[in-house]
């Protein structure tokens, strides 16, 4: 890669002190002024959409996540009033639980417990990494992010006998998410255990009218504060999703909303090269052929973005991995993404990445700062920041050697306003690279299907349960018990449930193994 080419495709922007380096991407001279073109468009329907355009036509509903930041700019006085007042009160809320003001049955409060899933969690889990002051939190924070048993003993284990001093979360927009009533479940149980009322530690992040509210209303619990429906999960770190669990950890989240404020203003620009949102969609255009042909590496080269991978998986492959365009045509659109950190990558997968097979393009995220305050040396002039940095520079040349494709974003650290920037910075781009490949960013059918499914698969396990209690006694095949149940052709189904029923304790069956293996019994005690 030469200077010239640097110079060319390297984008800064001072006031922000982030820059795009593209000069890695090996796209021919006049790439970029031939995207400008498809970009007008882009820039027309992102500016629509800020404008309280129905965005999403399947729920006929407003995205309207860009307001989040920006409250004057929503399309309603009421919109503008709800987001300012929320914040307030999120701000108040932190405050009277730091004080002490409301506090838990043996006073202030030490411990938060956030419960949630996708884009309720992956984003406080972000933030939470990234801005964590070890010793210097207001609360050190926890999560409940999935359906498995053994996690939540796990996260239990870490809080011990800290119950009666842990504050609840439970963030759910519909309520009716089955992974977080189970996990708002769990926990309540163990309170309860404890000999605690969780009604007084809990807090709700919900929609108006919801299950979740509901059940918070009826019980009396602490707060309740607000999910809108123009607000996806994936981009919500920003509204009470995120900014409740950040503002009661401690975490400047006036400073992340300015980050992110910032980014917007210089991401609505209309040219392409004034704009990284635009020119890192145009990039992701150009690497996947504009249908998905390569995946995407995120190598943050902080630990405190270790998580940024998996914030991104959700929120790239959420909103661009859809079967149909606009049009209802199948396109099976999408770029897949995964990652680590630096420089731990240079001992896991960058032997692949380097020799194997070339089929992803890589984002590098430099962050300039080493640490608060100065570095000792662990050689004469060289710092452990120094080596960080060479880690990362020759891993970009080593790829580069061998045609290997990468991006580079340079951000001064990894302060609050930083992560606001870099979530805003992707939000914008994923919308951008929707626009510029005809698909809807801001649904998700897939997920639902998936949804849709396991309740299927519960109800096929209800059927299974009553079946062995019905012959109870009896010993049973799955292809038997299939039958009994009347689910004839969901014979390996119900092998899978009844494989899962006999391996844990108080489901009262056991199996009696036999070969070959189908001919395995089960029975009920």
């Amino acid at each position: 890669m030469s200077w010239t080419r640097f110079k060319e495709y390297n984008f800064p922007n001072n006031a922000l002190g982030v820059s795009l380096d593209l000069s890695r991407m090996p796209f021919p001279d006049g790439t970029l002024e031939q995207m400008a073109v498809p970009m007008q468009k882009c820039f027309a329907e992102m500016s629509a959409l800020e404008k309280g355009a129905i965005a999403n036509p399947d729920e006929n509903r407003m995205v309207g996540h860009y307001w989040l930041r920006a409250a004057h700019l929503a399309p309603t006085a009421e919109l503008s009033k709800e987001i300012t007042e929320t914040l307030e009160a999120i701000k108040s809320f932190a405050a009277r639980i730091h004080s002490g003001a409301v506090k838990g049955p043996r006073g202030v409060f030490k411990h938060l417990l956030v419960v949630g899933i996708g884009g309720s969690a992956l984003g406080p889990q972000l933030v939470n990494q990234a801005l964590a002051r070890p010793g210097k939190d207001k609360l050190a924070v926890h999560f409940f992010d999935n359906t498995d048993p053994d996690g939540m003993d796990y996260v239990l284990g870490q809080i011990g006998s800290g119950l009666a001093d842990t504050l609840v979360v439970v963030i759910s927009k519909s309520g009716g998410t089955v992974e977080t009533r189970n996990g708002m479940l769990e926990a309540a149980a163990a309170f309860k255990a404890a000999g605690l009322d969780p009604a007084k530690q809990f807090v709700a992040v919900t929609g108006a009218g919801s299950k979740l509210e509901q059940v918070a209303i009826r019980e009396g619990w602490l707060a309740r504060f607000p999910m809108w429906d123009w607000v996806g999960g994936r981009t919500s770190e920003l509204c009470a999703v995120g900014l409740l669990p950040a503002a009661l950890q401690g975490i400047d989240i006036d400073a992340m909303l300015a980050g992110a404020a910032a980014m917007d203003a210089v991401t609505r620009v209309p040219n392409l090269k004034d704009n990284p949102a635009a020119l890192l969609s145009a990039t992701w255009y150009w690497a996947t052929d504009g249908r998905g042909s390569r995946d995407m590496v995120v190598l943050p080269y902080k630990d405190r973005l270790l998580l940024m991978s998996r914030y991104l998986q959700q929120l790239i492959m959420e909103s661009l991995g859809k079967e149909l365009d606009l049009q209802g045509r199948p396109v099976n659109q999408g770029i897949a993404v995964y990652g680590n950190k630096g420089s731990t990558d240079q001992h896991a997968y960058v032997q692949q990445l380097r020799e194997g097979v070339n089929n992803f393009f890589v984002t590098f995220i430099e962050v300039l700062r080493d640490r608060e305050g100065p570095s000792m040396e662990v050689e004469s002039g060289i710092t452990s920041g120094d080596y960080l940095q060479g880690f990362m520079l020759g891993t970009r040349d080593a790829l580069s050697e061998k045609n290997r494709h990468s991006v580079t974003i340079t951000v001064p650290d990894c302060s609050a306003r930083t992560v606001g920037m870099l979530i805003a910075l992707f939000e914008r781009a994923v919308g951008f690279y929707a626009t510029l490949v005809g698909i809807n960013a801001y649904h998700q059918p897939g997920v639902e299907a998936g949804k849709k499914a396991a309740t299927g698969v519960i109800a096929l396990k209800l059927k299974v349960v009553d079946a062995l209690k019905t012959a109870k006694g009896a010993a049973l095949t799955a292809e038997a018990l299939a039958a009994k149940a009347g689910a004839a052709d969901k014979a390996e189904l119900v092998y899978k449930i009844v494989e899962h029923l006999a391996a844990n304790a108080g489901s009262g069956v056991v199996k009696t193994a036999q070969e070959p293996w189908w001919n395995s019994t089960y029975t009920m005690r």
